[in-house]
């Protein structure tokens, strides 16, 4: 299917604007917000907004905060999940509207699963893909996280040493997207080091090209222009999200879906039926890129599951 993707609208909410892309704007009333990872864009779902919107789906798909032409706050706090979330909830009220379906990949599952948690009523559906429901524990997620693979874990070292990774990834992010955007990757043995830094200093990439270069060039041109700082502001947040989590009911009841690659490194969540009940799972043969590696076969999960729960 050929797309010709969306000019961008600029949306004022919760004191930043949004570079905001829209598909389907005739089904207004059957909305679905389609929320990206890291490091990523809106483009990540320029499969999904055609088939989404031919189904009769107002579809909206946001830059989020730190991430394209929208606003990049200075403040590390400001990319708190009740930041991220609040800022979709305002979305909604500047459409008019009282609830979506979310789809959130990656870090973008992550806000999605949060905002479920903070405002359950502005939530009617949850498609997650590659991150499942992270359970709080007692210990904070960066403390936990650094007890259990070490302060060069790439997510306790973007905490324990700001800076020192954006200025890595901003020296080249050509060089960097090209050999993160990758799938097939054959098997490696786990080198010393920041994962990320290692990938971004890399000659040669693994594996093979997720994305066309015409595609990739999209990803490219928005970090040189944005840098990666915004992004990894949100990973500077879990242990304040963690904090923030602390006094909400833990239980997602919305019916969800939850789509894993694989061969994604990001791990399956063994209890996530006791906190998400109305859990229906599938399985892609791909990594993490997951709506981009497997884009026939993720649109066609999402519409069975919304077709099956009479969504639309």
């Amino acid at each position: 299917m050929t797309f010709d993707f969306p000019e961008p609208t600029r949306i004022a909410v919760n004191g930043v604007e949004l570079e905001v892309f829209e598909a389907g704007r005739q089904h207004a009333g059957n909305p679905i917000v389609l929320c990206h990872g890291w490091p990523e864009h809106a483009y990540s779902w320029r499969y999904q907004m055609p088939a989404l919107a031919a189904a009769g789906y107002h579809v909206i798909v946001p830059n989020q905060r730190g991430y394209g032409n929208s606003s990049r706050p200075d403040e590390v706090t400001d990319y708190d999940v009740a930041h991220l979330s609040g800022d979709l909830v305002a979305l909604l009220d500047h459409y008019g509207y009282e609830d979506a379906t979310f789809v959130g990949h990656d870090w973008g599952a992550f806000v999605v699963w949060g905002l479920t948690l903070l405002h359950p009523h502005r939530v009617n559906g949850v498609v997650a893909l590659s991150v499942p429901y992270q359970q709080r524990g007692e210990m904070p997620w960066t403390e936990f996280l650094e007890a259990a693979f070490g302060p060069d874990f790439y997510l306790v070292h973007f905490n324990r040493q700001p800076g020192v990774a954006d200025a890595v990834f901003e020296e080249n992010p050509a060089r960097f997207l090209r050999n993160l955007y990758r799938k097939n990757l054959p098997p490696a043995e786990p080198q010393p080091g920041n994962v990320m830094i290692n990938i971004a200093r890399a000659v040669a990439p693994s594996g093979e090209p997720v994305m066309s270069d015409s595609d990739l060039a999209v990803f490219v041109s928005a970090f040189e222009s944005t840098g990666f700082t915004g992004g990894i502001n949100w990973y500077r947040n879990l242990d304040r999200n963690w904090h923030l989590l602390a006094d909400v009911d833990p239980i997602v009841r919305q019916p969800t879906l939850m789509i894993y690659g694989d061969r994604d490194m990001v791990a399956r969540a063994p209890r996530l039926t006791e906190f998400v009940p109305n859990v229906d799972v599938v399985t892609l043969d791909c990594g993490h890129w997951i709506q981009q590696e497997k884009p026939k076969e993720t649109t066609e999960a999402i519409l069975k599951w919304l077709d099956r729960r009479g969504a639309a």
